[in-house]
């Protein structure tokens, strides 16, 4: 597995299993799934409401700790200096470990800019080894570098050949922050996965209109993190390693950019966060376990 180093100096595996609106059951079922057929990369968070379930997989799995690389994500509530802590300390808790490998702050909400300082004390108490974010806008980044005595490592937000985040890699350029994308197949877009370029470079190399889109956005420098519960597109997502697009083959890259895609969510769009937020909020006082 490719490993990209983190500004902190700490490497990310390069493709990652997402397990973004599975239930535990799922979690349960699917996780062992891609640890066997490879992935050492997990991504959850706690308005996913399954870090138990990812906790127990990965001790169920057999694989070392060390071996793997465990995401998980704040959600707004938790942001404030006093609760930001605690809150560590409950996700920690939920999945069983003594130490996250990388925690995110999830949407650009609340009061991200005191959480900040606890996300900085997380890491230097060795509960945390990395720190980024998740969905935020170049302002609200700055807001963040203004302050952080310990860089973000790691923005992970939604990229995709159509929706490719050029502009806000430039901006981060002298940050060293990695890019992650999520949803790179474009949530499973015709259009895109039948986009004659990635057809006619599928057959040039043999492998799936998929593997295609995943390879170009590592080679630029881009973590992804498809989603999947079938067994045969997990093997498929992860062997993407064993070719590698020419650069004319990427010059093409660059020009796909689709005014018309829209992202799956508009996260400065204040009623569909506040949606997000309600859901969340509303399980919580639902008294709904965090797995």
């Amino acid at each position: 597995m490719q490993q990209f180093t983190m500004n902190d100096g700490l490497t990310i595996p390069a493709v990652g299993y997402g397990v973004f609106q599975m239930s535990g059951n799922e979690v349960h079922e699917h996780l062992p799934e891609a640890i066997q057929a490879g992935y050492r990369h997990v991504d959850t968070a706690n308005a996913y409401f399954n870090e138990v379930a990812v906790g127990e997989a990965v001790k169920a799995s057999g694989v070392n700790r060390e071996e793997l690389f465990v995401t998980t994500k704040l959600f707004p509530q938790s942001y404030p200096y006093e609760q930001c802590g605690t809150d560590i300390d409950a996700s920690l808790e939920r999945l069983g470990m003594d130490y996250a490998d990388l925690l995110l702050f999830h949407q650009p909400y609340g009061d991200y800019v005191a959480g900040w300082k606890a996300m900085e004390e997380a890491v230097k108490a060795g509960k945390v080894k990395s720190i980024g974010l998740s969905n935020f806008p170049m302002h609200k980044i700055q807001e963040i570098l203004d302050i952080a005595d310990i860089t973000p490592a790691v923005l992970q937000v939604e990229i995709n050949p159509y929706w490719n985040q050029h502009e806000l890699k430039t901006q981060l350029a002298s940050t060293g922050i990695v890019f992650e994308g999520w949803y790179p197949l474009g949530h499973g877009d015709r259009k895109l996965l039948e986009e004659p370029v990635f057809t006619e470079l599928a057959a040039k190399y043999g492998k799936s209109t998929g593997q295609v889109i995943l390879r170009a956005l590592l080679q630029q420098n881009v973590i992804v993190i498809p989603k999947t519960t079938h067994r045969e597109r997990m093997e498929e997502n992860i062997d993407v390693f064993d070719f590698t697009l020419t650069d004319e083959d990427m010059a093409v890259f660059a020009t796909l950019d689709d005014p018309a895609f829209k992202p799956i969510f508009d996260h400065l769009d204040v009623d569909t966060v506040s949606g997000l937020l309600n859901v969340f909020v509303g399980k919580q006082l639902n008294g709904e376990k965090l797995y």
